[in-house]
This record gives structure tokens, sequence and C-alpha cells, in this order.
């Protein structure tokens, strides 16, 4: 009997320095890699388009090659997600100036900025406001900004599939 416990004694030890040093070497490879959300850069000498409130995202009809909206495939899954911190935000590098025109768009939500080019457009920013989320899906026709509170929902889509960069902002 007493052999036995002396077994299970030693094993209940030997378990528990493994989990623990498998917990500390996990937490510490996390804690490496773990990083503030992203904080959004001022922009400086744009012109802010405040949102309008419509039924819904209207979105283009593409050619049938393409896909026709920002709906959620398992090849479109979000890329981000982030909620708002509280913070200054970091200044820009005279190298992260963009190419093309940069526009803000404001909405209940929050703050997305894009550089649309002549043929294409980039996420410069997205921003959620106080006690809003936001999720980010990008393709190579398309970025949607959806932000989000409860059943709240004001999406800022950015397409470029057939001309020119368009933006349209819906709430649903």
């Amino acid at each position: 009997m007493r052999r036995g416990l002396v077994h299970v004694l030693a094993w209940l030890l030997a378990t528990g320095a493994a989990v623990t040093l498998s917990w500390w070497g996990v937490h510490t490879v996390m804690a490496g890699t773990a990083y503030d959300p992203p904080r959004a850069l001022p922009v400086v000498g744009t012109t802010a388009t405040a949102a309008t409130a419509t039924a819904g995202p209207t979105p283009h009809r593409p050619s049938r090659s393409r896909p026709a909206s920002p709906s959620l495939s398992p090849s479109s899954s979000p890329t981000a997600t982030v909620r708002r911190s509280p913070g200054p935000a970091a200044a820009p590098t005279p190298s992260a100036t963009p190419s093309g025109e940069v526009k803000a768009y404001d909405t209940d939500g929050g703050r997305a900025v894009f550089e649309l080019g002549a043929a294409d457009a980039t996420l410069v920013s997205a921003t959620p406001g106080a006690g809003w989320s936001m999720q980010v899906w990008k393709t190579q026709t398309w970025i949607r900004v959806e932000f989000s509170r409860g059943t709240d929902r004001v999406s800022v889509f950015c397409t470029w599939h057939d001309g020119p960069p368009h933006v349209e902002i819906g709430t649903y």
C-alpha cells in the first residue's frame, strides 16, 4: 500500500512539473508575440466624408467571374478583430506616405481611412468608436470594414472590381 502511494505521489509530482513547465513555455512564447491593437495614424490634409444612413449596403454588380458581395465565406474570413483601447496615436513616419488619394470616412461606429488609387485601394486605418468593435475583410477586389455594437452594424465597403475604387457606407 505504501509503495503504491509513493508511486502515485511521484506520478503526480512529475505530471504537475511537466504541466507547469509546458504552460510556462507556451505562456512565454505567447506573451512575446502579443501586442496592442493597431492604432489609427492621424491623417493630415484629407477630407472626411460624413456617413449617411441607408437601408443597407448596395454592392455593385460585378462580372460573373468576380465575387458579388462581401458575404462571409470560408475563403474570406475576417482578417482582423479589434477592440478600441485608449491611448495616443503613433506619429506617422515620412516613409509611410501613401501614393494615392487618402480619404477618411467617419461613421457612427468608427472611422475608416482608405488610400484610393486609380485601379485599386488600400486600407490605411480603421478605428472603432467607443463601445464598438470591428472586423475587416479583404479580397483582391474589395475591402469591407464592419463596425458592430450589439445588434447595430455599420459597414464601410470599398470596391474596385469593375473600375476605380468606390466607397459605400451602410447601416443595418
